[in-house]
């Protein structure tokens, strides 16, 4: 793998022009042939991989940033930003030589990590000139891709540009949050890139959403802020000093704006300084408090004010149509392989419901319904299910239990097919939320019925 990536960083050296080349801002390169394609306002990404095989390749290009003029300082700061936000790295990055054409120059490192119990190598080059940055970011387990991963690379040329002499960014790059590695948990998919531009990746505490300048974090659930409070200002400011005060400093102008109704309302604003950055943004800390007891605090970050609002329109009183905020805490939302499967995957549910005379008020007995699923993924794509249900009245439950083995298959990374269920052969709608260190497994019969959750017991 080294080899190979010493040679490769030494044929990206050398810029050959290649037919039907595309522009993406500044950058003119050839798409990799019979590749997955995938787009949102800042990168675009193409991919390949061979399930059976267990290897990929993802190539990363990302639109112009500011820079400045230290190529080595703007190489820093995207390993900080870039690599970092996607894959865990186990080493401080390999230097290469750096190379200049057209204006630009170029800083080349690469670092291994582990994926999986599979050893890869992410490589990160990055461009310097005329004040700005452009990324590139390869990952990859193998080195079966290296002919097309090279010549991806070595099509691409950066437009000349002009910048006045001496000039320097006003905002240099920095990363954009102190908590940005990924945590190792061993999950295939760390994010998800959604078609109306918002992508979603997997951090530490949260789940990070970044649409161009705004990012939402979506909280995982915290025992300390999440405490029931009857008081709901007392437990908005309890959630506001455990999840959001420990990034910022200097805060000003802090607001608070709930509604307390059958589903309450928490929405707090200011202005900060980031620590990580030293840059002042806007800051809003939401939650919808559904009556079925979910509802996850989401944390907004602009530029200012006025960004939020255009995105997600202005608070005015309890008419204001609170959904798209609401909404984007189902972005904790990540695609499925096979190999995450693996192990036993657990969904109970009990209720109880009691009776009493319409007349007297004394007690006529307690109706209650349980159900124990669970799937067990094998070797070999192989799978056990199993379902028993307890209905009945308390002294009179009767139990009824069913079964079923096979194969089960992915036809892409979003559903899973069953050999047999019940019978027959059953497709489920599949993905992954994340809560801190592990993630539930939600499955939807596509036949009929909502999402169930589950919770791996191994």
């Amino acid at each position: 793998m080294k080899k190979y990536i010493l040679l490769l960083l030494l044929i990206i050296q050398v810029l050959t022009a290649f037919a039907q080349p595309q522009v993406f801002d500044i950058t003119t390169y050839t798409a990799p042939r019979g590749w997955k394609k995938q787009s949102t306002e800042s990168t675009i990404r193409y991919s390949k991989e061979d399930a059976a095989k267990g290897t990929y390749c993802l190539l990363m290009l990302f639109k112009a940033l500011p820079g400045t003029p230290d190529s080595k300082e703007n190489f820093n700061a995207a390993w900080e930003t870039v690599v970092k936000e996607v894959v865990a790295v186990s080493a401080v990055p390999t230097m290469l030589a750096p190379s200049s054409e057209n204006g630009w120059e170029a800083q080349s490192g690469y670092a291994p990590f582990t994926k999986d119990g599979n050893n890869g190598i992410a490589l990160l080059v990055t461009s310097s000139g005329f004040n700005k940055m452009v990324n590139i970011l390869a990952l990859t387990n193998s080195d079966v891709y290296q002919q097309e991963m090279t010549a991806f690379l070595a099509s691409v040329t950066l437009k000349k540009l002009t910048a006045a002499p001496g000039k320097t960014p006003i905002n240099p790059v920095k990363p954009v949050q102190a908590n940005t590695i990924v945590p190792k948990n061993g999950f295939a998919f760390t994010t998800t890139n959604f078609d109306d531009g918002w992508t979603s990746t997997v951090q530490e505490d949260f789940v990070s959403v970044a649409k161009g300048d705004i990012r939402v974090l979506i909280h995982y659930p915290n025992k300390k802020a999440d405490a029931y409070n009857s008081v709901l200002k007392e437990a908005d400011y309890n959630a506001w000093n455990i999840l959001v005060a420990p990034r910022y400093s200097s805060l000003k102008n802090l607001e608070w704006q709930s509604i307390q109704s059958w589903e309450s309302i928490t929405f707090m604003q200011g202005d900060a300084t980031e620590n990580a950055t030293g840059k002042t943004v806007h800051i809003v800390l939401f939650k919808k408090h559904y009556s079925t007891g979910s509802g996850s605090y989401l944390e907004f970050v602009t530029d200012n004010k006025a960004v939020y609002e255009n995105e997600f329109g202005a608070y005015h009183n309890t008419e204001f149509d609170w959904d798209k905020t609401a909404n984007m805490q189902f972005r904790n939302k990540f695609a499925v392989a096979a190999s995450d499967l693996k192990g036993k995957w657990t969904n109970n549910f009990t209720g109880l419901t009691q009776y009493v005379h319409a007349n007297t008020g004394a007690s006529a007995g307690a109706n209650t319904h349980s159900s124990n699923q669970n799937f067990e993924f094998g070797t070999g794509n192989t799978y056990k299910w199993d379902l028993t249900v307890a209905n009945g009245f308390v002294g009179n439950i009767k139990f009824q239990s069913v079964k079923a083995s096979g194969k089960f298959s992915l036809p892409g990374n979003w559903q899973v097919n069953f050999s047999e269920i019940e019978g027959k052969p059953k497709q489920y709608n599949a993905y992954f939320s994340c809560i801190k260190g592990a993630r539930i497994l939600w499955l939807q019969d596509t036949g009929y019925g909502d999402y169930t959750a589950f919770g791996k017991s191994d």
